[in-house]
């Protein structure tokens, strides 16, 4: 069983409405105003039938003109009472239920918003969609019948079956016979169906990460011409939730039935016996008016019952949604404040001493094993590694998206799990190659990095990026309005915007995981020259596939398989990194093969080539090395 399924199964009755009643809040007197105006409606429509036998009796008696005005201007008065309290009772029913799901998607988003990576990790994008969207509405719909309706019909069993002692004598004990049976078999129902609708919303949420999917890789859909497979694979996963809606619509199916034949019985008795005493007691035994009174309460209760068995139904339904959404609204985040935070992040400093890190605490291997790293405030790192090599999780620990499995990671001499995270984060910016942009303007995109950035500075940043130029080919320049995740820039286009958003926070530590892979070398070289000049003091971190990325770096790390292969300057991992050099000479070998050609370098084969490239290499990036550093003093 997953710990989902685990911790849905774990949770009462009374855990969910403890929980659910949390966000009742503002609420909270419509929640009692609705169930007080139906119980004075239940009661009102109790007595109309009571004095409408009556008013029966007495005209079958031969009464006054006088008698049945004044009889009828009581139930004149008793039905607009009635109307008066439904229409309350609907009103603020409506307000408590709309107002319940406003507060369960509030809720929740702000629960979200408060987990750690490894919170997300345990639930799936579409599965957080269909708690916030179908969940909630099927808690919505719940409990706007809770308050009501299911207030209503019990209430009018028991008034209805009060009233028809009063009107039928013992009669009336059919009533409460017929009712038990039918709970039980209500119940027996429920029992039936309720690990069918489990089932039904984890299929939901398929059916959405099918759908998402489809929706977001669309273009690489049609570029590949897998429209039928796509909606094959929606077809599957649409009829599995078909079947699994017709299993349980079938079992419910028999509610309807049993309440047809819990009438049926219930009118052949009172309709039977009642007209049999009437006649045989000359209607001494019960007259014309109590049966009629009697007929409507049964009338009435069935009724109720009916409608207890279709809120029965929804509320079932809902209830696996209520679980759903609680099991969000009590997941405690994983990472947290400690009790005393530090506020301040001195400088750019990173140390990693002897971490280890899983992502999950059953996971065999280690992503990160025995790293031991030291960078100092200001340095320019690049990361080199192969795919898997655990690049990205290295830097994920530096601004404590993930706590270390062993080891501590320490930023400005502090340990990151003493600080206060937002303070930490805001200190550490990270430009991602799959970057994420907000519907809305190119500016308010870039005052993400700092709200309070004027329109120089944002220009400013721009420049740096490489993003102005093609910013200033827009019609409304800065306003342009950016699509729901970017859609109308270019790949290279929005990295360029997303680190122009990272250098306006102006952050202690920058970390660029890929983000120039969409650029070309030249514009790429033109941003690393920028960061110089503009956060000198800044500590980057540049990840990077291309040894052009990181070819000005003061040190470079090179990872394989989680483990810090070496760490040293480009020229020297060149002379003694088997893996840096690999790298290196597969994507700079055409350009240095034509070069030693042209000094008369006569090689057959790459295995005879390589030692005297080394060696030109070496000789080339010790010259250019030490230009650099001359360019530095000055």
């Amino acid at each position: 069983m997953s710990r989902e399924e685990s911790t849905l199964s774990n949770l009462s009755l009374g855990e969910i409405v403890k929980t659910l009643g949390k966000s009742v809040r503002e609420n909270k007197k419509d929640s009692i105003r609705a169930p007080l105006y139906v119980t004075g409606e239940v009661i009102i429509e109790c007595i109309i039938p009571f004095i409408t036998s009556n008013l029966i009796n007495e005209m079958q008696a031969g009464t006054e003109m006088r008698t049945i005005a004044v009889y009828g201007a009581i139930l004149t008065v008793l039905a607009l009472l009635s109307l008066f309290c439904g229409i309350r009772a609907g009103v603020a029913c409506s307000v408590a239920s709309t107002g319940l799901a406003r507060n369960l998607r509030h809720d929740m988003f702000e629960s979200i918003q408060r987990f750690s990576f490894s919170n997300i990790d345990r639930f799936s994008t579409n599965s957080l969609v269909t708690r916030l969207t179908t969940d909630t509405q099927n808690v919505q719909m719940a409990y706007m019948q809770i308050i009501r309706s299911a207030v209503r019909s019990p209430l009018m069993i028991v008034f209805a079956a009060i009233m028809a002692f009063i009107s039928g004598g013992p009669m009336a004990v059919l009533y409460v016979i017929v009712s038990l049976l039918l709970g039980v078999g209500l119940i027996g129902i429920a029992r039936y169906v309720m690990p069918i609708f489990r089932r039904i919303f984890r299929k939901y949420d398929n059916l959405n990460e099918s759908v998402e999917e489809n929706v977001s890789g669309i273009r690489v859909v049609k570029s590949f011409v897998r429209e039928e497979h796509e909606k094959q694979k929606f077809r599957n996963a649409s009829g599995e939730l078909f079947f699994d809606f017709w299993g349980a619509e079938r079992i419910l199916a028999w509610n309807q039935p049993l309440m047809t034949c819990a009438v049926d019985i219930i009118y052949t008795f009172v309709i039977f016996f009642g007209s049999r005493a009437i006649v045989t007691s000359a209607g001494q035994a019960m007259q014309v008016g109590q049966m009629s009174a009697l007929i409507t309460y049964g009338f009435s209760m069935l009724m109720s019952l009916n409608m207890l068995s279709m809120i029965f139904v929804i509320v079932t339904m809902s209830e696996e949604s209520a679980r759903r959404i609680c099991e969000v609204l009590i997941e405690e985040p994983d990472l947290a404040n400690p009790e005393n935070p530090v506020f301040e992040v001195k400088d750019g400093s990173i140390d990693f001493d002897n971490v280890s890190f899983r992502y999950n605490a059953s996971s065999d291997r280690m992503a990160l094993s025995n790293v031991d790293l030291h960078i100092r405030s200001g340095e320019v790192i690049g990361v080199i590694g192969g795919t898997g090599s655990s690049k990205s999780t290295l830097i994920q620990l530096i601004s404590r998206l993930y706590d270390t499995t062993e080891g501590t990671v320490r930023v400005g001499g502090v340990d990151v799990r003493d600080y206060d995270m937002d303070t930490l984060r805001n200190q550490v910016a990270v430009v991602l190659q799959r970057n994420v942009l907000f519907s809305g303007t190119i500016k308010d995109n870039l005052r993400w990095g700092d709200e309070n950035a004027t329109d120089e500075e944002i220009v400013e940043a721009c420049k740096l990026a490489q993003a102005d130029e093609f910013v200033q080919l827009f019609p409304n320049k800065y306003d342009t309005y950016i699509e729901q995740g970017g859609t109308n820039v270019s790949g290279g286009q929005k990295q360029r915007l997303c680190i122009a958003r990272a250098l306006l926070k102006k952050p202690k530590i920058l970390i660029l995981d890929d983000s120039t892979s969409a650029v070309d070398t030249k514009t790429d070289k033109s941003i690393r020259a920028g960061f110089r000049s503009f956060i000198p003091q800044t500590t980057k971190i540049i990840i990077a596939q291309r040894t052009s990325s990181v070819e000005d770096a003061d040190r470079i790390i090179v990872m394989d398989n989680g483990r810090i292969d070496a760490v040293d300057t480009p020229q020297n991992l060149l002379r003694t990194n088997d893996i840096y050099r690999e790298i290196y000479l597969t994507q700079n070998k055409a350009s240095h093969d034509e070069k030693i050609t042209s000094m008369g370098g006569n090689f057959d084969t790459f295995d005879e080539r390589q030692a005297e490239h080394n060696k030109e290499l070496a000789s080339a990036l010790d010259e250019q090395a030490q230009g650099k550093e001359a360019e530095r003093h000055e």
